[in-house]
């Protein structure tokens, strides 16, 4: 499937890919771009299989969504690059480095869903399946922000405004499919590459709040590839561009500063 795209930076630039996580899309990375990144790089974004302005019919399995994410950018006449993969997105960066290793200059992983465990999957893939649905979009926002993030409000407030649509019963929802969404959170319990499969620079950036990533994981990553890997701890949530950007931004733009 090809992808729908969301560009930035000048066309000539090196190539940088940035890949969301579940109930995502690709314009997340607008700020991230806008202010920091694409004053460098070509900034592409896209929306996954289930997500947005893509496609949202099955397989929901992670070899198709990496086999899409390829298509996209080879069509975009993108080869090697540099790419920055946040929660499912970070997963997928590790499955393209097993698969696809001369594609990738250098790998930015941000808060990366490695492997999360089962129960943990199950829970995650039975609130994905909820009907949540809005009478405003002020209603939506604090719905948001209550589920405990230190997110600013701004941020979600422009997530509304990108990704938030009238529904046939004249409700709002998140524009994303709730049963491919559940299908991901089953195939994030599966195995994942092992962290050697990252030959080229690499960096980890993890949320010190949310726990996604493993202490354990962090170790093997640490004690695997020992100087190939920076790992960086930020405050805040899961989404680490949203909950601690400029910490964030400023590792990340340091970093391929060095490596891209």
């Amino acid at each position: 499937m090809r992808l729908n795209l969301h560009e930035w930076g000048d066309p000539g630039s090196p190539p940088l890919v940035c890949v969301h996580g579940v109930s995502a899309h690709g314009r997340r990375f607008r700020k991230l771009a806008e202010e920091r990144l694409a004053r460098s790089f070509r900034v592409v974004a896209p929306d996954l299989r289930g997500h947005s302005g893509s496609g949202w019919e099955p397989p929901w399995t992670i070899a198709t969504y990496l086999d899409d994410v390829l298509y996209t950018i080879e069509d975009a006449g993108i080869a090697r690059a540099a790419w920055v993969g946040h929660s499912f997105g970070g997963r997928l960066v590790l499955e393209l480095a097993a698969r696809r290793p001369e594609l990738i200059e250098c790998a930015v992983l941000l808060d990366p869903a490695i492997q999360i465990l089962p129960h943990v999957g199950l829970d995650f893939a039975q609130e994905a399946a909820r009907d949540y649905s809005f009478a405003t979009v002020d209603e939506a926002i604090a719905a948001r922000l209550a589920s405990g993030a230190p997110t600013p409000r701004s941020f979600v407030e422009e997530e509304a405004e990108e990704h938030l649509v009238p529904s046939p019963d004249g409700r709002l929802r998140w524009n994303y499919c709730r049963a491919a969404v559940a299908s991901v959170y089953g195939e994030l319990c599966t195995d994942p590459p092992p962290p050697t499969v990252l030959t080229m620079p690499a960096q980890l950036v993890h949320a010190e709040q949310f726990g996604l990533v493993r202490e354990e994981q962090l170790e093997q990553y640490a004690a695997e590839l020992g100087e190939r890997i920076e790992i960086v701890a930020v405050p805040g949530g899961h989404i680490v561009y949203w909950d601690a950007f400029e910490a964030t931004a400023d590792a990340v733009e340091s970093f391929l500063a060095r490596n891209a």
